[in-house]
């Protein structure tokens, strides 16, 4: 970007710069100054956040920078789009449009052993009929994946990831971040149009340092820095993001342009010029971290080695990403659905450290369920302090040996669930104590219950605090009756002050009483109230799911309320008309009856259909006689273009049944991004019909049309 010569014009300008400004005098000429200023700061910035080497002071720095607003202030006409002071904005970006990539954002395909790489070369090497491929190797950022745009060499759009497709236009706050240039010259290399993916990430030194201070201010600490850094790219106000310290790398052309007439250079002919070019234009790139070698030995070779080094690396990084390094081959190998061909991530081991288990506290979940919970010294593990872990039952204690007091091994699976692998017992002094399972609820001090076959133990009293509570949260949330401005901390606060004592008394609230606690407003006081009454209406699925019977997850709903016209009807359902509806089998159908067995569950019903909930079934909603009319669909992995609930939801509107789980009935699987099991089951099923997400929205463009 600077050659030797223009560094050194540029260091002298700055004292010069220095010096005019100690006189206090008008400058001769406002364009000269004003040209000249932002020249020194952009250099300094990439000096600063880029190559960590500053030329001047902080003070200097921001003396200079003043300057440059003054004379601005004063003759705005003269303000360039490309100008320091223009990364910070004025106003609140109130929303996030969405908008499309030039290229999608595929997810790459992830690899954890050493077998993975070599059946992945194996297949590129089959594509392409080569013996040996060139492979470029750079570092996998944990961080917040961005895209960018620039046209005519000036930064014209920051995106998101979003779902691979489009993404929220975040260029505001992608201009806060000073190590990414707003200018750059790709029409030295005769590009006109560019797309640039990367990665936006804090430092550990910078994240722990916002930490410490948010400590100083009594504020709670941030989780990690991929967290950190993903949160801060959706702040309203870019002066905040201004402050973070964001750091961005570039390692990615998805998608050029040339000028008229020019043809394309060497420098983006292979990823790893591309990366070369990057640098040299003012980007952080993985240049200096990345490898060029021939052959996937070679690969792994140095993957393991470089897994040694992570921790020496002043960012989070979670494994390598592996590309092939020419353009032309990787367009010959192509891409699947949903990742690319040419590329794969290997993943490094999960993260793990020692520390000491000092309590096991008993959580009581809505279905009464008894969840023990490891209370350990916080450790910092992959960036993330871990001070408690699910121990999920008794069974889990008695096969890990765990005792209070012992050394206990820690791991972040996949870098994000903690977990105890196991105790150290070499290291017991005699001072561990047996861990104890309550033999009553810890919250309502009922008898616990242990059905048989199961591991888990229950409080079987549904009028448990801890339960009802639960159970509220469930009923609110957004898959069940959604209920916005009433999650979990309203909830937990309105049961605390007895203003709701359970379901039917959200409906029963006084408001009065709500208008007296601070941070309710009028505003927001009006929307819960307008969310409440709305939720009366919503269909009979979303209510059967919110009520949380036990196994009666969203698609079993929506068979309920599809089977039946009045919800309390199920009162007289025996056991085996249940075991007649489609995907139900023997423990759903006995938790079912046992529900609406319950007095006080339907005393419940009655209730709120007293207060206005919709406990009839319009059976209209998804019509009988549709083009999928008997056909039956099963989703699995992760969409990109659409919602799973809007995916289920094209389908039913089409007369099609959704089913939880892999069998004969199943006509459809459509599979996602990282399809497990229910694709290895469905394979072996020659009926099912095995669709990718695309083949699956061709499939309804040729319904409706």
């Amino acid at each position: 970007m600077y050659t030797k010569e223009i560094e050194i014009t540029l260091a002298q300008l700055a004292k010069q710069l220095l010096a005019e400004l100690q006189k206090k005098e008008s400058p001769s000429s406002i364009d000269e100054t004003l040209e000249n200023l932002r020249r020194v700061i952009l250099y300094n910035d990439w000096r600063y956040y880029v190559q960590s080497d500053p030329v001047l002071s902080d003070y200097e720095y921001d003396q200079l920078f003043a300057w440059l607003k003054q004379l601005e202030t004063a003759h705005p006409d003269l303000i360039s789009p490309d100008s320091p002071t223009q990364r910070v904005a004025l106003g609140l970006n109130k929303a996030f449009p969405t908008v499309q990539h030039l290229v999608p954002m595929l997810s790459l395909e992830n690899s954890y052993n050493a077998d993975d790489l070599l059946d992945w070369d194996r297949k590129a090497r089959e594509i392409s009929g080569l013996t040996d491929i060139e492979y470029c190797i750079e570092p996998k950022f944990d961080g917040a994946s961005i895209s960018l745009i620039y046209e005519n060499d000036r930064l014209t759009r920051g995106a998101t990831r979003g779902d691979g497709v489009a993404g929220d236009d975040i260029t505001t706050n992608i201009r806060q971040i000073r190590s990414i240039p707003l200018t750059a010259n790709f029409s030295k290399f005769g590009i006109h149009t560019i797309e640039i993916r990367g990665e936006v990430l804090i430092n550990k030194s910078t994240f722990k340092a916002f930490n410490d201070q948010r400590a100083a201010e009594n504020l709670p600490p941030l989780a990690n820095p991929r967290n950190a850094a993903s949160g801060s790219l959706r702040m309203v106000d870019p002066k905040e993001v201004a402050k973070r310290g964001l750091e961005a790398f570039l390692y990615h052309m998805s998608y050029h342009t040339m000028e008229d007439g020019q043809t394309e250079p060497k420098e983006i002919q292979t990823h790893s010029n591309t990366l070369d070019m990057l640098t040299q234009l003012g980007f952080r790139s993985p240049a200096k971290e990345k490898k060029v070698v021939k052959g996937i030995q070679a690969v792994i070779d140095y993957v393991l080695t470089f897994e040694n080094e992570r921790d020496n690396l002043p960012y989070e990084i979670d494994g390598m990403v592996i590309k092939v390094n020419d353009y032309e081959l990787q367009d010959k190998l192509g891409m699947t659905t949903h990742h690319p061909r040419w590329a794969m991530a290997y993943k490094f081991k999960a993260r793990q450290a020692t520390s000491k288990l000092r309590d096991v506290e008993f959580q009581v979940g809505r279905t009464g369920s008894i969840t023990p919970v490891a209370k350990i010294d916080p450790v910092p593990i992959g960036g993330v302090t871990v001070g408690s872990i699910s121990l999920f039952n008794e069974d889990v204690i008695r096969e890990k040996d765990l005792k209070l007091g012992d050394t206990v091994l820690v791991e972040r699976a996949g870098d994000v669930i903690p977990y105890i692998v196991k105790s150290v017992a070499d290291l017991r002094d005699g001072s561990e104590r047996e861990i104890v399972f309550p033999k009553e609820c810890p919250v309502c001090k009922e008898p616990l219950f242990k059905p048989e076959g199961e591991s888990v133990w229950r409080c079987i009293n549904i009028n448990c605090e801890a339960q009802v509570v639960e159970r509220m949260i469930h009923f609110v949330s957004k898959d069940a009756m959604d209920i916005k401005s009433l999650g979990e901390s309203n909830v937990r606060k309105f049961y605390g002050l007895e203003l709701m004592k359970d379901i039917p008394g959200i409906y029963t609230m006084d408001f009065s009483k709500l208008e007296q606690l601070e941070g309710f407003g009028k505003k927001s006081l009006t929307n819960l109230q307008t969310a409440i009454e709305a939720s009366k209406t919503q269909p009979l699925h979303r209510l059967i799911f919110g009520l949380g019977i036990r196994y009666v997850g969203e698609t079993t709903a929506k068979t309920l309320a599809n089977a039946i016209s009045y919800l309390p009807d199920f009162k007289d359902w025996t056991e085996e008309q249940l075991l007649a509806l489609e995907d139900i089998g023997p423990k759903v159908a006995g938790s079912i009856k046992q529900f609406f067995a319950t007095p006080e569950n339907l005393d419940m019903l009655k209730h709120l259909e007293e207060l206005g909930l919709n406990l009839k079934s319009s059976r209209s909603d998804h019509p009988v006689g549709g083009t999928f009319d008997g056909q039956t669909f099963l989703f699995t992995g992760t969409l990109n273009k659409l919602k799973r609930s809007d995916a289920e939801e094209m389908v039913e509107q089409q007369g099609g049944k959704i089913l939880s789980g892999v069998s004969s009935k199943l006509n459809y699987l459509v599979v996602g991004e990282d399809a497990g099991s229910k694709l290895e089951k469905a394979k072996k099923i020659n009926t099912i019909r095995i669709l990718s997400e695309d083949e699956f929205l061709n499939l309804i463009n040729q319904q409706q049309g």
